[in-house]
């Protein structure tokens, strides 16, 4: 058997983090299994789909590299398939036609919740051997509703979650086609996963109360049941449902504040899946290594510390050229000109390790390339009386000086130590000068980063003040 997943997401907002797990997790078993995975677009909800989300789902799983293999497919441009099948489910006796009113259906509900009830549609116009249906009435048109069984049970060994089984009794006649004709959800999936013979259905749990009676009306149509795969919810750091605050947020989102990819990959792909305790590892390994028996059937919990620690793994173990080539536009986006000297690439090089995020790495990059100002106050509490004399001294000897960190660490020694100062008494002002922050790396290797010229400049103009 050829293995077939599919990611279906609904176009009616961004690509998140749970749908981007999902996507993963179905990409992923299908590159494990030499298989093909489907991109749907599930834009039935007229209403709320638009063009935008489209395009930002479509955004993020290129981001991501999820690349599919066939698709996309787009529910709306599969109208006349529903209607064909739903024709011959009519004929079959799979399906009738409803004439309940919406007033006639909120009216049974009411009444069944006042008798202790569970809310459902009771039946009145499902055709049955020897029972009489009312009369059409006129100024109804109908819903068509799918024929569910009424005896026994509906169940699925779940690839997460074990053994799930629906009592029939519990399940109404699913509404497969609204008045106007236009197919529901819950039907088009169905005819979907059967016309593009999905095999494994892989998806959050939120879907699990859909999944029995998917099953029901595929057994109707005589199609093959997939496997089915629900995983469960994403939690926020706090354990409550995740939102916008935790990072439930467009997956494009995580780009833009500075996550490289690989390190949003590896994230989600151990959100709820392990192998052993690797914590670290390619999309390559994962594909290798992914199985859906490793799966925690209970929710799992978005850390945001532990989705840095990622991403500052992954820049330091980038080239610095590179990583420069991501910086850059980030840099140019605030209007920054970026010089030839220092080179970026050394910049980076000497803060990635100090750092989370790209936006982070071009906030300490910025201060190479613009006309820095440092907080007056910040300045005024690092510079002592005593400082002053030893920072000239130091700027004029740095005209002679020897352009590399071991040279410019043997001149800070020996200006200290002709003004009795400690390290700390000429270091911290100089940093402060320099990128207008006392934390910094090593200040012999922050001052051969900049041209001689400059580290002068700053140091005179700060003293000026």
């Amino acid at each position: 058997m050829t293995v077939r997943t599919r990611f279906a997401p609904s176009p009616t907002g961004y690509l998140h983090i749970g749908g981007a797990r999902t996507a993963l997790f179905s990409w992923a078993y299908a590159r494990k299994h030499g298989g093909t995975f489907i991109l749907r677009i599930e834009d039935t909800d007229v209403e709320r789909s638009t063009p935008e989300a489209v395009q930002a789902i479509l955004d993020g799983m290129n981001w991501l590299g999820l690349d599919h293999d066939e698709g996309p497919f787009y529910q709306m441009q599969r109208m006349p398939r529903y209607k064909e099948v739903i024709q011959q489910m009519l004929d079959a006796g799979h399906a009738y036609y409803c004439y309940t009113s919406p007033a006639e259906l909120e009216a049974m509900r009411e009444a069944q919740r006042a008798r202790g009830e569970k809310p459902r549609y009771d039946g009145t116009w499902r055709p049955e051997p020897g029972k009489t249906l009312p009369a059409i009435p006129a100024d109804i048109k109908p819903v068509i509703r799918f024929k569910n069984p009424t005896d026994g049970v509906v169940g699925w060994d779940d690839m997460v979650k074990g053994h799930i089984e629906f009592s029939n009794s519990e399940l109404d006649d699913l509404i497969i086609a609204r008045s106007d004709g236009t197919p529901t959800y819950n039907f088009c999936v169905v005819v979907d996963d059967w016309d593009m013979g999905i095999t494994q259905v892989i998806r959050g749990d939120d879907h699990v109360n859909n999944t029995p009676r998917q099953i029901n009306i595929l057994k109707a149509l005589g199609a093959k049941v997939p496997s089915y795969a629900h995983l469960s919810m994403i939690l926020g750091d706090d354990g409550t449902k995740l939102s916008k605050r935790h990072g439930a947020v467009s997956v494009m989102q995580y780009d833009e504040d500075g996550y490289l990819r690989e390190a949003v990959l590896n994230y989600l792909a151990r959100l709820g899946w392990s192998h052993g305790d690797d914590e670290v590892f390619s999309v390559e390994q994962f594909c290798e290594w992914f199985d859906l028996d490793h799966i925690t059937p209970s929710a799992a919990q978005f850390n945001t510390e532990k989705l840095n620690w990622l991403n500052n793994h992954y820049m330091k173990q980038m080239d610095n050229d590179k990583l420069a080539a991501m910086v850059r536009p980030r840099l140019e986006a605030r209007g920054i000109t970026v010089a030839d000297s220092p080179a970026l690439a050394a910049v980076v090089g000497l803060y990635k390790e100090r750092v989370s995020t790209l936006n982070e790495l071009a906030d300490a990059a910025e201060v190479f390339y613009i006309d820095l100002h440092p907080d007056a106050a910040l300045l005024a509490e690092q510079l002592s009386e005593e400082a002053v004399p030893a920072l000239r001294d130091f700027a004029a000897k740095l005209a002679t000086a020897s352009w590399d960190a071991p040279a410019i660490s043997a001149l800070i020694k020996d200006v200290i130590t002709q003004h009795g100062l400690k390290m700390p008494k000429l270091a911290m002002p100089l940093r402060v000068m320099l990128t207008g922050q006392k934390q910094a790396p090593s200040v012999d290797a922050l001052v051969v980063l900049f041209p001689r010229e400059m580290v002068v400049q700053r140091i005179e103009k700060n003293l000026a003040k």
